[in-house]
């Protein structure tokens, strides 16, 4: 039987998935199961490294279940997953610790610290990324100074696809995007001993495995892993980039020869505009954003991502949930959004500022202030619950345009992606805002697909990126949707306001973080 099919692993946050995609990349079948972390004091967020192997072999069981042969017929496999965090092995391959995630913000005061002295710039000029708390970075400083123990015994930093890979393959390796975004310089592609040693971090260059270019480099599935997972022992394995440069790849950022820009509406928002080479690169004065290469040679991806996307609209479904259920009524996230879209696009346009700041981690993009927090402004007894979620919608856009405006310049044209962007009202509260034209991608797993691309680009079933995105993305993208310009003049007039009350609203972040504090 001649193989024809990629499988894309997209270890998430919330849900890990595997995908399986025909050669030109029609999704075929699904299998996924509920991601599973813990919340610890201090404002940490852990996840078990056994489990998370453990649940991804049972989604690739799963996925060999419900096609037959699967095994026999697989090209490759590509992995991605969530960026960012600290997933430590020791010399055995055996985890140290449980996983940091992005979502940990326990180094927040590190990252003041070191923002406010002398070489922050210098670590932004090299990695054009703006320290956070979430980045693996940051977070060895904080073990290195309350738990050194663990980093004694520890041989290899990992992030969470590079673990499943080597669970996979046995191989130690992590991606290039993820290893200059975080220790290295976009430059060279390469890590960068003065951005090491600025994090103070020399004595732990140890701990960095090597970058490896997925579409050119592939290892191959161990025995071991055959067993679990129900795959071909010496099954190609292709280390994806991490899940939001194979995400905008899969959704269609990069279009050859044009400009254009791509938001992930997903438990992060995520703003993403298409840079032509390094000079192209756009650095700001507050050193914020994430700049990551692409798979493809010279393209790279320049980021500002504000923490909580749709979290913030998940909060506010979940309070009418909470309200319903304390009167013996049980409804679903999806049953409370059904019919919401015609209320909010008939409720008034911005007479409420929403700052959509909800993550307990505060934001990273534009700015970064792990105490920032969300609100409302403007609230009257007139205003109801259409009002307020449409406030959540365009608090969300105006995050959007105060990322991209950061990046230089708004594209003429944003694609968009993730379980939001099924939204009308989104799509047309997001087009006047940014007053651009908005393109919806169709591609439901458009993580998985990056990976996978990058897989059938390796494996040579593709001579090269383009070649790909022909047939992977470019006939999934729908119509394009222009903004409404009146609309757009209401955002264009009250944006100023909303950069100006999140700027004013800081101390009183802070007041409340202290406040909490002393509690």
């Amino acid at each position: 039987m001649t193989p024809d099919m990629i499988i894309g692993i997209d270890a998430g946050t919330s849900v890990i998935k595997a995908i399986a995609f025909s050669s030109r990349g029609e999704q075929i079948a699904v299998h996924a199961v509920p991601n599973v972390y813990e919340t610890i004091a201090g404002g940490g967020a852990e996840q078990g490294m056994a489990r998370t192997w453990a649940d991804t072999a049972v989604t690739l069981r799963g996925l060999c279940e419900k096609i037959p042969d699967l095994a026999r017929r697989v090209i490759a496999v590509g992995v991605t997953g969530q960026g960012d965090g600290t997933w430590l092995v020791d010399a055995a391959g055996e985890p140290v610790a449980p996983a940091w995630l992005w979502l940990d913000a326990r180094a927040a005061a590190i990252v003041d610290e070191i923002r406010s002295g002398p070489r922050a710039k210098a670590h932004y000029r090299h990695t054009a990324t703006g320290l956070a708390a979430c980045q693996q970075g940051s977070q060895l400083i904080w073990l290195s100074r309350h738990h050194p123990e663990v980093l004694r015994v520890a041989a290899t930093a990992f992030h969470c696809k590079d673990w499943l890979y080597f669970n996979l393959t046995g191989v130690r390796a992590t991606d290039p995007a993820e290893g200059t975004f975080t220790f290295g310089d976009f430059r060279s592609l390469e890590y960068c001993d003065e951005v090491i040693d600025i994090l103070g971090l020399a004595e732990f260059r140890r701990l960095l495995p090597p970058m490896v270019e997925g579409t050119t480099h592939a290892d191959r599935l161990t025995h071991d892993a055959a067993r679990v997972t129900g795959l071909l022992a010496g099954t190609p394995v292709v280390l994806g980039y991490l899940d939001v440069p194979c995400t905008v790849l899969g959704a269609g950022l990069y279009d050859r020869g044009t400009a254009v820009g791509c938001t992930i509406v997903g438990s992060t928002g995520m703003h993403t505009r298409l840079a032509h080479g390094v000079d192209d690169i756009v650095l700001n004065e507050d050193c914020t954003g994430f700049t990551m290469p692409l798979p493809i040679p010279g393209m790279y991806a320049q980021m500002q991502s504000n923490l909580a996307g749709t979290l913030n609209i998940d909060w506010l479904i979940d309070l009418a949930r909470d309200v319903l259920g304390s009167n013996g009524i049980s409804r679903s996230r999806a049953e409370i959004i059904t019919g919401l879209d015609a209320r909010i696009l008939v409720a008034p346009a911005a007479e409420l500022l929403f700052h959509p700041y909800i993550s307990e981690a505060g934001e990273r993009g534009p700015f970064i202030d792990a105490r920032a927090r969300a609100s409302f402004i403007g609230l009257a007894t007139r205003h109801g619950y259409a009002d307020m979620m449409r406030a959540v919608y365009e608090g969300l856009a105006f995050a959007a345009r105060d990322c991209y405006l950061t990046m230089g310049c708004i594209p003429a044209e944003v694609r968009l992606t993730g379980g939001a962007a099924r939204s009308r009202a989104l799509r047309a509260i997001v087009a006047a805002t940014l007053d651009a034209r908005v393109r919806t991608s169709a591609r439901e797993e458009a993580g998985a697909a990056g990976a996978a691309m990058m897989a059938a680009v390796c494996c040579r079933v593709y001579p090269d990126m383009d070649a790909c995105v022909g047939d992977w993305v470019n006939p999934l993208l729908g119509a394009t949707e222009a903004p409404d310009p009146r609309l757009a003049e209401i955002y264009a007039g009250i944006f100023p306001a909303y950069v100006e009350a999140r700027r004013a609203l800081a101390p009183v972040w802070h007041a409340l973080a202290r406040q909490a504090g002393a509690g």
